[in-house]
């Protein structure tokens, strides 16, 4: 579905599933703000060749107005808007960026819980072919390891301002027993710092450079495949420092389609459900 009248010098692009899984790829006018007139496109599946297809449908006189278009990391996302929308700047949005900082910290996370749940394993092993009672440490705030490591999750997505006295206890004990946890947490929020400090283009580039060097200094595999899928889409992620726009219309109206699908509790007919979404939202 096209509706080029919609079209506006700020666009999002983003995909998502109405039912069974398959992908749908939505265009939307960031200035409609969510409401009718936010449609631009709405096209099934997410192939980069195909995509471009449609959109070219757009008159190119109309599509050379688009300035900005923001999106995520996806390889066939970025493709499409460079052919299709050739004068417009592709920004990365920031909090894609951040999750896999976060998944980074997580993933370093999640393999120290593995170690002390094998670790637990071995020593009640032991215990039992010494027909002793095994008691597993008990730390002050009441966690075992393998607790600490599991409770710890949430308190990795938020700055350390923002912890209540449990976590700042919880994560003290964390820290204190896995550095590493620590100092992968540490670079997620410098990373974070480059997005809230720096005021232009300029500056977020001697922030990231710095970034690298610290993430190269930890030796962290996770976080030094993070840096190299930053470094390869780092034009985007600077394009952010133009107008500071994020993918968060998209998202938001992702979340609106979804709510809508809830509430008829599933979606049967797709044909209907895209002709209902066209008469609200285009």
């Amino acid at each position: 579905m096209l509706f080029e009248q919609n079209i506006s010098p700020y666009l999002s692009i983003d995909e998502t599933a109405f039912s069974s899984g398959e992908l749908y790829t939505i265009v939307t006018n960031k200035l409609a703000k969510g409401r009718k007139g936010s449609i631009v496109a709405m096209i099934k599946g997410t192939q980069a060749d195909y995509l471009v297809d449609i959109l070219k449908k757009i008159p190119k006189r109309v599509r050379n107005t688009v300035q900005e278009v923001t999106l995520d990391m996806s390889g066939s996302l970025n493709l499409a808007v460079k052919r299709c929308f050739p004068n417009a700047h592709r920004v990365t949005d920031r909090f894609h960026v951040q999750q896999l900082a976060f998944d980074a910290v997580q993933e370093t996370r999640i393999h120290y819980r593995w170690e002390a749940l094998e670790q637990e394993n071995l020593a009640y092993e032991q215990a039992r072919k010494l027909q002793q009672a095994y008691h597993p440490e008990v730390l002050p705030n009441g966690d075992t390891l393998k607790q600490l490591l599991a409770r710890s999750r949430y308190l990795l997505f938020k700055h350390h301002r923002l912890w209540t006295r449990e976590q700042q206890q919880r994560g003290e004990l964390l820290f204190s027993r896995y550095p590493v946890i620590q100092k992968a947490y540490q670079l997620s929020l410098r990373l974070g710092e480059v997005y809230r400090v720096s005021t232009c283009k300029e500056q977020a580039f001697k922030k990231l450079a710095l970034w690298y060097n610290d993430v190269e200094e930890a030796g962290l595999a996770s976080f030094r495949t993070l840096a190299r899928t930053i470094k390869n889409h780092y034009l985007g992620i600077l394009n952010f420092f133009n107008n500071r726009a994020t993918n968060a219309a998209a998202e938001s109206f992702n979340a609106k389609v979804k709510a809508f699908r809830n509430s008829m509790r599933g979606v049967r007919d797709i044909q209907f459900f895209l002709f209902r979404l066209a008469k609200l939202y285009a």
